[in-house]
């Protein structure tokens, strides 16, 4: 039933697995996009007036982050809130191997399909809730989003500098890494379940997933005694030194010695070895105690050159390096092309489009090529009739009452 592949014919390690999907914005969505891209047969389940990223306002290009993170899924418009839609809903229920949602706590329950009613109905189901706190706990009343995540963590005061004060990341890190755990962990109650025969429910929130990756701060704390420093592009723990991004003639290049031997293959590569040797530099924690005549040292020799002639020379001696790439250097990249990052897609509404491909390469079976992400309800009658036996004309009575959109 995917829209990527039949069962019959696809090697794919999910391909026996029914995902119901009511995941929202970009959380949820990512995680049930890695499923389809891996075999599932992923249904989006959104209410009838579509989710929040298909109500985004502007031009048709506003939506694009919907099509980024929801390909190669089915659409089925359901309206929760009508006693049919619910009861559609549970027959669903008894026919999954997984729901995945991303609501505020108690939003399934308040429907009236808390996880303990459809594992009444399904024992065999995973439950998958994402949250931004948990369930429990003073935080679990407040809304999250992304950039509240990064508020409440310490990212955003661990981001940006003294002078800009707190910042959040460019990306939205909290969003997509809650995604990537969330899919570990059904991945793991899926492998228990292959033992007990149970399904059970599971949580995890983007707050416990991001707080990890504030590693070197939090040692920064725990070894200072007090906060970090908003470091800008230096390491947040000032712990290494160079470690920044540096002006070259034509953009910016980031450069990290986390050894001492890259240390000295740097200074060869500048035609400066004595300052391998140099007492202020011979040593990591000199380096970082000089660290702003280190970056004045380096920055004067990135600036000689463009991005790339800078970084060919560090190559050779294989210096930790990086040029700064745009957006659109990343996405007409060949390497990121070939590595199927991203993927280039004829899409049925927006013509030539760049869409996200798997980043989980398995050697015996490569991910799916990402198809086009689905208009909203586009499946309904093939959802309802393939896993419920719905008649076309039952379909068509339910538009029609609006369980499956406004009412004709």
């Amino acid at each position: 039933m995917n829209s990527s592949t039949t069962l019959s014919e696809s090697p794919q390690p999910l391909s026996n697995l029914v995902v119901l999907d009511l995941g929202q914005m970009y959380n949820g969505s990512y995680c049930g996009m890695l499923m389809a891209l891996h075999g599932a047969t992923v249904i989006k389940i959104e209410p009838p007036t579509g989710e929040a990223l298909r109500l985004r306002a502007g031009s048709p290009g506003a939506k694009l982050p919907l099509y980024l993170v929801n390909s190669g899924k089915r659409s089925l418009s359901l309206n929760l809130r009508s006693e049919k839609g619910r009861e559609i809903f549970l027959d669903l229920i008894r026919k999954a191997d997984v729901l995945i949602e991303n609501f505020a706590p108690h939003t399934m329950e308040k429907l009236g399909l808390g996880a303990d009613l459809l594992l009444k109905e399904n024992p065999r189901l995973v439950y998958a809730a994402s949250t931004g706190y948990g369930v429990g706990g003073t935080f679990s009343r407040y809304p999250a989003m992304d950039l509240t995540i990064q508020a409440m963590t310490g990212t955003m005061a661990t981001t940006g500098t003294e002078e800009s004060g707190p910042m959040k990341t460019g990306p939205a890190g909290a969003d997509f890494l809650c995604g990537v755990h969330l899919l570990s962990a059904i991945l793991m109650a899926l492998l228990q379940r292959g033992i007990t025969g149970r399904g059970q429910r599971l949580e995890v929130a983007m707050a416990d997933a991001v707080i990890p990756s504030l590693s070197s701060s939090i040692a920064y704390y725990l070894g200072m005694g007090k906060d970090p420093p908003r470091t800008g592009n230096r390491h947040s723990g000032m712990a290494y030194a160079p470690y920044n991004v540096y002006p070259a003639v034509d953009g910016h290049l980031a450069l990290f010695c986390v050894r001492n031997e890259h240390w000295s293959d740097l200074c060869h590569v500048m035609e400066q070895p004595e300052l391998a040797t140099d007492e202020r530099f011979n040593s990591i924690a000199n380096r970082v105690i000089h660290m702003d005549e280190v970056d004045r040292v380096v920055g004067q020799w990135v600036a000689q050159y463009t991005r790339e002639q800078a970084f060919e020379k560090l190559m050779v001696r294989q210096v930790p390096s990086a040029p700064v790439l745009s957006v659109s250097e990343v996405l007409h990249e060949p390497h990121f092309r070939q590595r199927g990052s991203v993927v280039p897609m004829d899409h049925p509404i927006m013509g030539k489009l760049l869409v996200l491909g798997s980043p989980l390469h398995l050697a015996e079976v490569p991910a799916l090529q990402p198809q086009p992400a689905p208009e909203l309800g586009q499946h309904n009658f093939e959802v309802l009739h393939e896993l419920l036996n719905f008649s076309e004309q039952q379909v068509q009575d339910l538009q029609a009452e609006g369980v499956l959109g406004p009412k004709d």
